[in-house]
Parts: C-alpha cells; sequence; structure tokens
C-alpha cells in the first residue's frame, strides 16, 4: 500500500470480510488476533483483483515497510525529521541502517538513496504542476541544501531544468484543427 487510498481499500476489504484490524498504515496492517486460514484466502484474493498482494516473506515486508517509511516522508509529511534519514529509518523500523541499505540493495537492484531521489523527483513534478510554490519554496520543503541541488537532481534523473518542466506542463494543448 503505497497510498491513501489503498489504505482505504484495504480497509473496505477487512471490513468487508469482518477481519478485525488494530491499525493500518502505509505497506502493513496490525490485527488484533490471527486470522483464519479459510479468511486469509478470501482477503487475498480481494487484495489481487485491485493489484495489491498480502507479503508474508520477512524480507519483502522488510522491504515494503522501508518503501512506506519514505514514501509517507516525501509525500504525506511535511515535517522534517530531527534526524539523519538513515537514524530514522532505523528508529522507526528498529532495525541497524546498514542491514537495510543492504537488504534494499539486494532486493531492488537499487539503493535507498536512490528510491528517495526518484521519490523526491516525482514530488518536485507535482508540487511544479500545482503552480502554488516556487523553486525556492519546494526546494526548502523537500530538505535540499539548495534551489542548485535542486535542479542538478532534477535535470540528472528527468533531463530536465525544472523550468524547463514548468513551462511544458503549463503549455495548453492545442486544437487538432491547429496543428
Amino acid at each position: 500500500m503505497v497510498s491513501l487510498r489503498c489504505k482505504l481499500l484495504v480497509k473496505e476489504i477487512l471490513l468487508d470480510l469482518d477481519i478485525p484490524y488494530q491499525r493500518i498504515d502505509l505497506g502493513e496492517v496490525l490485527m488484533t488476533q490471527p486470522i483464519d486460514f479459510k479468511k486469509l484466502g478470501f482477503f487475498r484474493e480481494k487484495l489481487l483483483k485491485f493489484g495489491l498482494e498480502l507479503i508474508d516473506d520477512k524480507k519483502a515486508i522488510i522491504i515494503s515497510q522501508i518503501k512506506g517509511v519514505i514514501i509517507e516522508m516525501i509525500h504525506y509529511n511535511e515535517d522534517e525529521p530531527e534526524v539523519n534519514f538513515s537514524t530514522y529509518l532505523s528508529e522507526k523500523l528498529s532495525y541497524n541502517y546498514t542491514y537495510l541499505s543492504n537488504l534494499f540493495s539486494e532486493t531492488q537492484g537499487s539503493t535507498i538513496e536512490q528510491f528517495i531521489i526518484l521519490h523526491k523527483i516525482e514530488r518536485v513534478k507535482e508540487l511544479i504542476i500545482y503552480n502554488e510554490l516556487n523553486l525556492t519554496e519546494i526546494a526548502w520543503k523537500l530538505h535540499y541544501s539548495s534551489v542548485a541541488h535542486l535542479s542538478n537532481q532534477f535535470k540528472k534523473i528527468t533531463g530536465l531544468t525544472p523550468s524547463f518542466f514548468k513551462a511544458m506542463a503549463n503549455k495548453k494543448r492545442e486544437a487538432l484543427e491547429n496543428l
């Protein structure tokens, strides 16, 4: 579950199947009691119908938790963590960061840092398209050290400058007869 919509969907499925739960977070559901095998099968089937899957492999669960913490922090959290991100992730998941980093790299084929950068750039794109904040405000909001750092990273990932991307996003579509 990587979005609020996914959380709502999972909640609806749990309620529909009368499965009691304590909490639903991005990428995780905390049950109040074990689920019987039959209900678990129904739960798994309903999730698959919506393109979601039940993860029960320990490593896959940890990877999902890592992604969930990153996505929540970048896309849904306004507050900057009081500590650096590696410490924040370690404290949040109760694992050593080196272990998390090695596991992520081994299973995903990229680093946690690359995953963070990709999500930050997607968030930058979103904020540029919303056109409510200027680039300085976006850099500050996403905890970049400077606008230049944001711009360099944006260009490295997208191949475009933020201002060119903004111009493209603002460009109106032409009517077919005007082409």
